[in-house]
């Protein structure tokens, strides 16, 4: 099955809320991340909220690595979308390990083969 691209999007619970909180660390974790998964790194945007939880960007030349942390509720959303041959559970894999996500679900979606319903082409990985 040929497609455009791949798409892991993350649910990570019970996350450490000094990790969750460290813009710094955040950023470090997320271009090694897009490195440890064989991408180029672009731009790097993150930005900490008060009192509390970060968002952010990594730029790859093949897509992109976004998070928004909510510390508070040791609660990260975080998406990993890859071109070409690339695998994004490595990237997402890292990032869960690095902030200590207790609990992870991940799903994976094929993009750009025309109309999807996740529900039938998602895999979802629960560890």
């Amino acid at each position: 099955m040929e497609t455009m691209g791949r798409h892991v999007i993350a649910e990570l619970w019970e996350c450490e809320f000094d990790k969750l909180n460290d813009m710094p660390y955040i950023e470090q974790t997320f271009v090694e991340a897009a490195l440890r998964s064989g991408a180029e790194v672009r731009e790097v945007a993150f930005h900490k909220f008060a009192p509390q939880g970060v968002s952010g960007v990594v730029i790859i030349s093949e897509s992109h690595l976004t998070i928004h942390s909510f510390p508070e509720h040791g609660y990260a959303s975080i998406d990993v979308y890859t071109c070409g041959d690339l695998d994004p559970t490595i990237a997402a894999g890292f990032i869960a390990d690095a902030l200590g996500a207790k609990n992870r679900q991940m799903t994976e979606l094929p993009r750009g083969m025309g109309p999807v319903a996740a529900g039938k082409t998602a895999v979802t990985v629960m560890a």
